[in-house]
């Protein structure tokens, strides 16, 4: 494997120092590849050097400045970083560079949530759903921020669509144990970049749009997208 490969290997073995070394010898030997930056941002943000990792994706903005995978990234980061005026106008420019991704509404979501707009992660968790009535991801965290605002009527359906989805059905039991509680009703641990393709290729406009494409259509792409979010995820404190 080259410096690039082996660093992703290390990245999803949770060597995030290992990764980083193998990372900065690939820029070394190739300064102008936007994708050894890309990578690296996400190392030094997994590593929580974030005012590297946003030098890095400005470096990237700058070079490729409609790339809404940088955009959204960046948005993140800038959360992290506590600023979040900022990343809210990187959600926007994101989700204004494809309206029609319910991705990018979960995104915005899942971030309005996290800094209190309830009713405004509500009305972006919706219009994904409205682009995306399959996501069960989306109504799963609807069903949060809906029993976060006392809308508990609603969280339940939201959270039974997305068992549904998902093909959980529920035990006929009245009082449900912890192994059998709905795997579907999970909440996210912390704010999370968009997935990582398994094989290193370069990230372009054209090949992010390819790949939600599939997401949304094909339906083992679906099945290893929603398993890859299932392994990110914990069960909600009882």
């Amino acid at each position: 494997m080259n410096n690039f490969e082996t660093s992703i290997a290390l990245f999803k073995e949770g060597k995030f120092a290992q990764a980083l070394v193998e990372i900065n010898e690939a820029i070394q030997t190739d300064g102008n590849n936007l994708e050894f930056y890309f990578f690296r941002a996400r190392v030094f943000s997994r590593m929580g050097r974030f005012a590297d990792s946003l030098e890095d994706f400005d470096r990237l903005s700058e070079q490729d400045p409609y790339n809404p995978t940088y955009i959204s990234d960046r948005a993140v980061v800038l959360h992290l970083l506590k600023r979040n005026e900022e990343a809210l106008a990187e959600f926007d420019r994101a989700l204004n560079l494809e309206p029609k991704n319910p991705y990018r509404y979960s995104s915005r979501a899942y971030f309005k949530d996290r800094i209190g707009d309830h009713k405004g992660a509500l009305e972006d968790y919706e219009k994904a759903i409205e682009l995306d009535p399959d996501d069960a991801v989306a109504y799963n965290n609807k069903g949060l921020v809906e029993e976060k605002m006392g809308y508990i009527k609603r969280s339940k359906k939201s959270f039974e669509k997305s068992e549904e989805l998902i093909g959980y059905k529920r035990p006929e039991t009245p009082k449900a144990s912890p192994e059998t509680e709905p795997k579907a009703r999970q909440e996210l641990p912390e704010i999370e970049m968009e997935p990582m393709e398994e094989s290193p290729k370069k990230v372009t406009l054209q090949s992010y749009i390819k790949t939600l494409k599939d997401v949304f259509t094909d339906e083992k792409t679906r099945k290893d997208f929603w398993n890859f979010l299932k392994s990110k995820i914990r069960s909600r404190k009882s």
